[in-house]
């Protein structure tokens, strides 16, 4: 798939873009190596604030289509990303960067597990890290409520959605594929109906004339 038939907004709004696929491999791979408990958090930060690759709003955009495909969401939005940037080129050196230094880290630990899970220090490090995780991505989420007033569905309506899969999952434990699905098809309803009172609200001047 070439960048320019792919969606509209990750090009557009980028003020910045990779110099080379071999910048995507690294940039990346310390994405992946920074990503202690999830990369979500730390993608963002890399690819939105410190290397100006994406808007928070084209980000948002690309990681909804990673949720919605099968796999890892992180590992499909490499994939998106590098493919945009530089098609397949540019997708095999964002998905190497992705996977190939934490599976040598894994391999070696896999090694050493027995006696690295003796010391009481490296249990309490992980927990910690875990910790961290956790604080990065809740801060992520207060970063990206600005954008909702630019959305479609206004922030409200964006609220209400969020606020339904938080209870799905933290309440009544839904299966994940149950709660994009449902709130998807439910989020898909609402956007046409908005665009429907647009339509029709731009069209009144024009019958009224």
């Amino acid at each position: 798939m070439s960048p320019s038939a792919q969606g509209p907004a990750a090009l557009a709004d980028a003020p910045k873009r990779p110099a080379s696929p071999f910048a995507l491999f690294v940039a990346f791979s310390l994405l992946a190596l920074q990503g202690f408990g999830g990369v979500l958090a730390v993608a963002q930060r890399e690819l939105v604030d410190r290397r100006g690759w994406l808007s928070r709003e084209a980000f948002i955009e690309l990681y909804s289509i990673a949720q919605m495909l099968p796999g890892p969401n992180v590992v499909n939005l490499s994939l998106m990303i590098g493919d945009r940037y530089f098609g397949w080129r540019g997708a095999l050196a964002a998905i190497t960067g992705m996977l190939l230094a934490p599976f040598l880290i894994v391999i070696a630990l896999a090694a050493s597990h027995e006696r690295l899970a003796e010391f009481p220090a490296v249990a309490g490090a992980l927990r910690g890290m875990g910790a961290v995780a956790a604080g990065l991505i809740l801060a992520m989420a207060v970063k990206m409520l600005g954008t909702l007033r630019g959305n479609l569905l206004g922030p409200w309506l964006c609220a209400l959605l969020g606020l339904g899969a938080l209870v799905a999952i933290a309440v009544f434990r839904l299966p994940l594929a149950w709660i994009v699905i449902g709130l998807g098809v439910l989020g898909w309803g609402l956007a046409r109906w908005r665009i429907a009172i647009l339509d029709a609200r731009a069209a009144r001047p024009e019958d009224a004339s």
